[in-house]
């Protein structure tokens, strides 16, 4: 049973420390008494998030033979194993296991989820309790504990700041936000969303630079991370369109199988005035040749393949249903930061004095030139070195490739502040050998960054230049740095008049361009000058520029945007990072062809779920967006009738993936929270991936469509045959046995090669179906009516026409299956392409999957007609090779009959 949430504790970011420590009834300096320790520890429980009791694996897997398709085939097994099949039960009955075991094994995905989230929490915590430091288990942590943080620690709890130093906080899990947050320790509003709560640090989160000592607020459930975890406990599976299809479809083909087995047991028995026995097994006959043994071996299948596709294209599927419901996507809700963007900082934009240069590349990987309104710079001109430079030596972060594999490019990646990590990138654009500018130029002195005074500034040697003196870099807030710069440099290096209007317009620009603005400045000291005090760089400094720094868009991910349109899929942005930014982005990306309209979270919480809907369809971005935003939103447009997948990387993210149709998780980035919540994980983390696997969604449902008009029409025609044998009173042109050979060998055999079929080149140009589409469309209805009634005439015709020339029951019998055998094979060519004509090269010449099926069915139908225990086994006799030759013809002729229909219907327009 579910434990009750915990009521919710006060609003902590709204309070200033003294008053969140008089509440706590703790000390700053000393802590908690081990006394206050016990009581609390005895009032709020560990800190960690309660354990769930699982479905018992026996319930689950029961549950997984709950379906009314199921029922049908265990009906199915039981008739044949009354008829005495033994080996055709086993076969069945494999069928379902399969089914079964398959469900079985992907379930539980809500209990992994869960335990990642608890793995999150930090395993130890340095507390100060009774005046002493102590190292304890993070399960230990109570409210009112004085907790004191490093960078690389993992926050352990929900904490209040009391004390920050230069802390920065990576809170990209939980917010989505691209880069670290700098914290401090003044309230904010209380309506302020996680990510402007700058007073606060919540569990699961990380120190990436700075000291801090914090009081801990709230503990295991009550905490932020614990508050998603009970969103996603809350959370139920949603049923794909797949699974609801076929349910539908299994609940109409058994309630038509049993009424007209019904009807046929009382027509015989109460008109014909058959015996109620032979009627009975005549019943039988008809449920064993209208039940499609195979189809949920062949959909099975079919999605196993579509899972093999995909895995080649880096989606690593987790939920095989999936495969087919993203054909069925109407919408992708995407997190911005590391799945539209490569989650790494890059200078965009470097702005000087008299012109604007834009830095080619995105990523950490130094590659790129400079270009201009004018195009393509030749060379860096000097302003831009100088200010690379700058970047570069003011600067704590390191830079370093991975080698890649087989010889391939490597990956760069940065330690330390992501920010300062495009730093480096840019200098080394630039040209600059990082590791000879630090050794030319060493580090004298260094004031850091702290968040009161809003810049870094380092002081070096000159270098190689003879007579100069140190020089002081000093990188920060534009605004800041703004009041320390009594002149500016020249896109030629001269310095001239500071112009400060000018260049807060430059700043305003950036901003609304999404990009984070910071400044950079140069000071001369005199050679002798060995320390850096603050009075040495709040005046007299000269403005070398400013560089746009933006968590730019992957390339491939605006291509996958532009597809996922001309497939009729909608992209929406849903991020915890600012609107100004996600909109950028989203206009680059090319999200709503352009025209981005922006939502925040505030916005959201106002709506109630009806206005909601409106918005959830009619907007592009949102922006600071809470885990409770992401999940009414994709519950919004689920409740619009759109099949949803949520793509998202961070603990923040589960819920929604676990809500949406389809939720895929990023495999390289995302938290172990996130993959479990999902039900496709992309191995690449590349939002292109995506649009490849709708690709491959769409062939699944092409190819299962394919498999079920294909399987269909031969139970139709066998049934339809046995109907009218008992109507008409004469004897059953095909046993209940032969049926059976039929349908679980050559059909299915048949049947197999169409989950191969390759994509169809207008795969992706076509609309998403609709989510409320039935499996059996008006047009496939007709085709299963029209084929089944060809088969029939086909099985009676060739039938009758063996009596009438005066061969055997048996013989007839076996011209009859072979002709139902030989339909099949023609019509496998027909099907392959449900309207378009299968008379081309291409379709003739088959793949060799479809010619190794048929080679297969030819033998298998050989020996079913002509080897002694199989005549024994099945009742059936060797054929003249004029008899197998008018079998043969009557396929094709089925075949050139189905090209004319078709070619009918799309002259008419009737198709789909």
């Amino acid at each position: 049973m579910t434990p009750p949430a915990p009521k919710p504790d006060a609003a902590w970011h709204a309070l200033d420390a003294m008053q969140v420590l008089e509440r706590l009834q703790t000390d700053a300096t000393a802590g908690l008494a081990a006394a206050a320790v016990a009581r609390r520890r005895a009032e709020h429980g560990p800190n960690r998030l309660a354990e769930v009791k699982p479905t018992h694996p026996m319930w689950r897997l029961a549950l997984q033979f709950h379906n009314l398709l199921i029922y049908l085939l265990l009906g199915a097994a039981s008739i044949t194993a009354l008829l005495g099949h033994w080996v055709d039960t086993g076969v069945i009955v494999a069928v379902v296991v399969l089914n079964a075991v398959i469900g079985f094994v992907q379930e539980g995905k809500a209990e992994r989820a869960l335990q990642a989230i608890r793995r999150m929490l930090s395993p130890r915590a340095l507390v100060l309790r009774d005046g002493a430091q102590h190292d304890i288990d993070a399960t230990d942590l109570v409210p009112g504990d004085i907790v004191l943080l490093a960078s690389g620690d993992r926050v352990p709890a929900d904490l209040r700041l009391l004390q920050a130093r230069n802390l920065r906080i990576d809170e990209a899990a939980l917010t989505g936000e691209s880069v670290p947050v700098d914290k401090d320790t003044a309230e904010v509003d209380e309506a302020a969303p996680i990510g402007d709560r700058l007073g606060m640090a919540y569990a699961a989160t990380m120190v990436t630079q700075g000291q801090a000592r914090a009081v801990v607020v709230a503990t295991g459930a009550r905490t932020e991370i614990g508050r998603i975890g009970r969103l996603l406990e809350e959370v139920q599976a949603v049923t794909t369109p797949l699974l609801r299809k076929m349910s539908d479809f299994g609940r109409v083909l058994s309630l038509v199988i049993m009424a007209t087995a019904a009807l046929l047991f009382g027509f015989g028995t109460l008109v014909r005035d058959y015996a109620a026995i032979d009627m009975f097994m005549a019943a039988v006959g008809l449920a064993v040749a209208a039940i499609p043994e195979g189809l949920p071996a062949i959909m099975t299948i079919t999605l196993a393949i579509g899972v093999q596709r995909m895995a080649r294209r880096h989606a690593v599927i987790r939920r095989l249903p999936a495969v087919e419901t993203l054909g069925s996507v109407t919408v992708i809700c995407s997190d911005k930061t590391g799945t539209l963007t490569r989650n790494e900082m890059t200078v965009q934009q470097v702005v000087l004095a008299e012109r604007n240069y834009r830095v080619q590349g995105a990523g950490y990987a130094p590659h790129g030139g400079l270009e201009t309104a004018d195009g393509p710079c030749a060379d860096w001109p000097p302003a831009v070195r100088d200010l690379a430079q700058a970047g570069a030596l003011c600067n704590d972060a390191s830079l370093r490739e991975q080698a890649g594999a087989a010889g391939g490019a490597g990956q760069w990646s940065v330690t330390g502040d992501p920010t300062e990590g495009a730093l480096l990138t840019l200098a080394r654009k630039a040209g600059f050998d990082l590791t000879a500018l630090a050794a030319q130029q060493p580090r004298l002195d260094v004031i850091p960054f702290e968040s009161e005074h809003r810049y870094m500034a380092t002081l070096h040697a000159p270098g190689t230049t003879p007579g100069a003196g140190n020089l002081v870099f000093v990188k920060g807030a534009p605004e800041r740095v703004f009041t320390m710069c009594a002149a500016q440099f020249d896109d030629q290096g001269r310095e001239q008049a500071f112009d400060a209007a000018a260049w807060h317009t430059r700043v305003d620009e950036q901003a609304a361009a999404g990009r984070r603005v910071l400044a950079l400045a140069r000071r001369v000291l005199p050679s002798g000058h060995a320390r850096l005090v603050l009075g040495d760089v709040q005046q007299g400094l000269t403005l070398l520029g400013l560089v746009g720094i933006i968590d730019p868009p992957r390339d491939e991910a605006i291509r996958a945007v532009a597809q996922c349109r001309a497939a009729g899929i909608e992209v929406k942005m849903i991020t915890g990072d600012h609107a100004v930014t996600a909109s950028a982005i989203a206009r680059q990306i090319g999200l709503g062809g352009g025209d981005v309209k922006a939502a925040t979270g505030a916005e959201v919480e106002a709506c109630d779920d009806l206005a909601l809907r409106r918005m959830a369809i009619e907007t592009t971005v949102f922006a600071r967006a809470s885990p409770e935003h992401k999940l009414r939103l994709v519950r919004a447009l689920q409740a619009e009738g759109q099949v949803v997948a949520m793509t998202g990387d961070g603990v923040n993210d589960a819920p929604a993936l676990k809500q949406a149709d389809v939720g895929v998780a990023m495999g390289m980035k995302g938290t172990e929270a996130a993959k479990q919540a999902g039900s496709i994980v992309l191995a690449d983390d590349n939002f292109a991936s995506i649009a490849h696997a709708v690709e491959e969604g769409r062939t699944v449902y092409t190819n299962l469509r394919k498999t079920v008009t294909f399987l269909l029409p031969v139970n139709g025609g066998e049934s339809l045959t046995l109907l009218l044998a008992v109507l008409l009173g004469i004897a059953l042109p095909i046993l209940p046995a032969q049926i059976l050979w039929v349908n679980m060998v050559s059909s299915i055999g048949l049947a197999m090669v169409l989950a191969f079929e390759p994509t169809e080149a207008d795969v992706m140009t076509r609309p998403p179906r609709r989510p409320d589409e039935p499996m059996l469309s008006g047009f496939v209805i007709w085709r299963i009516v029209f084929v089944s009634t060809l088969f029939m005439l086909g099985i009676f015709g060739m039938f009758e026409l063996a009596l009438a020339r005066g061969a055997a029951i048996e013989e007839a019998r076996t011209v009859a299956v072979n002709t139902l055998v030989a339909m099949e094979v023609f019509y496998l060519f027909s099907v392959r392409y449900l309207k378009s004509p299968s008379f081309t090269w291409t379709g003739v010449q088959g793949t060799p999957r479809v010619l190794a099926a048929v080679s297969g069915v030819f033998l298998l139908q050989l020996v079913f007609t002509y080897a002694p225990f199989m005549q024994t086994l099945f009742n059936t006799s060797a054929l003249s090779l004029q008899v197998g030759a008018q079998i043969i013809a009557v396929g094709a002729l089925v075949l050139l009959v189905l090209e004319v229909e078709k070619l009918i219907v799309r002259r008419l327009g009737l198709d789909e």
